[in-house]
């Protein structure tokens, strides 16, 4: 039932062999720092995703849950907690505050989901900035008066102190990540993800139920978030408030609908292709948001599932029409 045609699994090999082979052919140190961040974004996006485009939940908080993993690595590591016990118990933390929140706020729909979310989200930033004994204020972790980075990590006799061990790990997440949600999509729970987005009345007059199934989603997808976030402060080897921040929110959010909602690949094209179209377009950088605005209209309009959402449906019709003319010789 979900067996992937042959070409399509072709073109996924030839995305993931160039995707090893990337940092040989990357031009810069910049633009390779640009690459790595997309791929970080691509998992937050991800699981943003699961609760956007899969379960249908506005959340706006996406930005705030990135930051608690942030701030949770680099305060465990900091303390001399192993990165890798430290970036599990972040990601837990951030689901176990999704929980909390998701159970409050998931009984509200639509609009009033989304206002909710956006206020926790800045709720989460005004702490961020001022907490000062646990996140450093607005200087941050190895803001002024900490300068000790936030320490990078080991596996073995592998050091993580390079750009291209660090673009591995973040691949490495991402690919885990990715996996992990193919098995959640499609699995009889996927079905009932995509149940309540479609018609949460009907789902929950056949037995399914529906509040459960966006708390799950919404914990899960902000489980993602904090693992993003916990490597994002390792590669930046500092954390501040703008971590949390509800503008980064509406960057995932982009990042989702340009790149198509409800597929797995899609907000991972969108955290790519966005970020590094913008650094070759830096001439327009005063022009962003007018560029950011007219590719939303442009995809609403044209592509409402998003680019590769977009892909699927010219694909299919000319699968369509190769079936028809077939039929007809």
């Amino acid at each position: 039932m979900f067996t992937k045609p042959i070409h399509t699994k072709l073109l996924y090999i030839v995305i993931f062999v160039a995707a090893l082979l990337l940092p040989w052919y990357v031009p810069d140190a910049y633009i390779f720092q640009v690459v790595i961040t997309s791929v970080i974004f691509g998992i937050a996006a991800s699981g943003m995703n699961l609760i956007l485009g899969y379960t249908g939940q506005a959340t706006l908080a996406h930005g705030a849950f990135f930051g608690i993993g942030a701030y949770g690595v680099a305060i465990m590591t900091e303390a001399g907690i192993s990165f890798w016990l430290a970036l599990p118990a972040a990601a837990l933390i951030s689901a176990a505050v999704g929980l909390v929140v998701g159970v409050l706020t998931l009984r509200t729909k639509g609009a009033y989901f989304a206002i909710v979310t956006l206020c926790f989200g800045v709720i989460a930033w005004i702490v961020a900035g001022n907490w000062i004994e646990l996140t450093g204020g607005h200087n941050g972790i190895y803001g002024l008066g900490d300068p000790t980075p936030i320490p990078f990590p080991f596996f073995g006799p592998i050091e993580f102190t390079t750009q291209t061990s660090m673009y591995f790990l973040s691949l490495a997440a991402l690919l885990v990540v990715l996996f992990a949600l193919y098995r959640l999509v499609y699995s009889v729970f996927g079905l009932s993800l995509m149940a309540v987005r479609n018609n949460e009345p009907l789902a929950d007059a056949v037995g399914i139920n529906t509040f459960a199934t966006k708390v799950i989603s919404f914990v899960a997808g902000n489980f993602i978030a904090g693992i993003a976030g916990g490597i994002y402060a390792i590669m930046m080897a500092s954390v501040s408030p703008s971590a949390t921040s509800y503008l980064l929110t509406f960057n995932f959010l982009i990042f989702v609908i340009l790149g198509g909602m409800a597929t797995l690949p899609g907000p991972v094209f969108g955290a790519f292709a966005i970020p590094v179209l913008m650094e070759f377009l830096q001439f327009l950088q005063d022009y962003r948001h007018l560029i950011f605005g007219a590719l939303l209209i442009a995809v609403i309009i044209y592509f409402p599932q998003g680019f590769v959402g977009g892909l699927r449906r010219l694909n299919q019709k000319i699968a369509a029409r190769r079936k028809q003319k077939t039929s007809e010789s």
